[in-house]
């Protein structure tokens, strides 16, 4: 209540001529004297808090239906790639043992599955490609750790008459016995990307490796310098004794990515890191 706009007051402060009393001047309507009523303390609570209560009820039932899986049209899954045959799932650990033991430094004992087809098979195309395939006692334990029986007589043979070709030895840089010129790193190492499964029926399998190699010398002056390549190795398998073993391969070149922008490595630098990487034996 302003009281400057009664009559009774002026704003000298002096009262009013008319009368000598104070006028007072009530509400318009009939509650308290000093204004609207006032809502009662305790029912503003409850108010509150009965909008709190419904905002965590709406809360609660957002989140059950969330985990419901929304309307149903979302209840698609990376998993869902797996029934197209034509896609190929990442390696992932399947629970089985991968591997027993080893064979000539070669893993071995590999599971009779799908997935134990294409560990071996990535962990072959390594051996079959290392530098011991360069030495005589070395290449045949590797073939026959790797090969059926049947098909390691006759890759033998063929592989000692390709391995032994002072033609081809000294087009990779080698002496004629095989041996690496003094100062010089042989390095002829295979790297998997990937495996691909063409065709698994329980004890024959046809498995893709996708790889890239690091062949050449390292040192000073070489003629022919570690240079990387790719290839595709696909290779039949057979279930032979407990494990898996190559009954024949086919090899093709590629696919090969665009060389990135790096410098290459100094002879010295390649020489230590082929000495000082080990590689990895590829099992799931």
């Amino acid at each position: 209540m302003s009281l400057s706009d009664d009559g009774g007051y002026g704003g000298d402060g002096r009262r009013g001529p008319e009368t000598g009393q104070t006028r007072t001047r009530l509400p318009d309507n009939d509650g308290d004297i000093y204004g609207p009523g006032r809502r009662s303390r305790t029912g503003l609570s409850s108010r509150n808090l009965v909008t709190i209560v419904g905002v965590i009820v709406l809360l609660l039932a957002a989140i059950a239906f969330a985990n419901r899986g929304g309307s149903g049209n979302s209840e698609t899954t990376a998993d869902d790639s797996s029934k197209d045959p034509g896609h190929t799932q990442p390696t992932a650990p399947t629970g089985t043992k991968a591997v027993d033991g080893k064979t000539s430094g070669i893993a071995s004992g590999f599971a009779k599955t799908e997935q134990g087809a294409q560990s071996a098979a990535a962990n072959y195309v390594v051996a079959l490609s290392s530098s011991a395939m360069y030495k005589s006692g070395e290449r045949d334990a590797i073939v026959d750790a790797v090969y059926t029986s049947s098909a390691a007589a006759a890759r033998k043979e063929s592989l000692r008459k390709v391995y032994t070709d002072p033609k081809f030895l000294g087009r990779v840089g080698l002496k004629a016995d095989g041996s690496t010129p003094g100062g010089m790193t042989f390095v002829s190492r295979a790297n998997p990307v990937g495996t691909k499964t063409e065709k698994f029926e329980g004890t024959t399998a046809t498995v893709a490796v996708w790889y890239s190699t690091l062949f050449g010398l390292a040192g000073t002056g070489s003629q022919n310098p570690v240079a990387e390549s790719w290839y595709t190795s696909t290779m039949q398998l057979q279930w032979v004794n407990g494990d898996w073993k190559v009954a024949g391969f086919t090899q093709k070149a590629g696919p090969a990515p665009i060389g990135g922008d790096q410098a290459a490595a100094t002879a010295k630098d390649m020489s230590k890191a082929v000495q000082g990487f080990g590689g990895f034996t590829y099992a799931r």
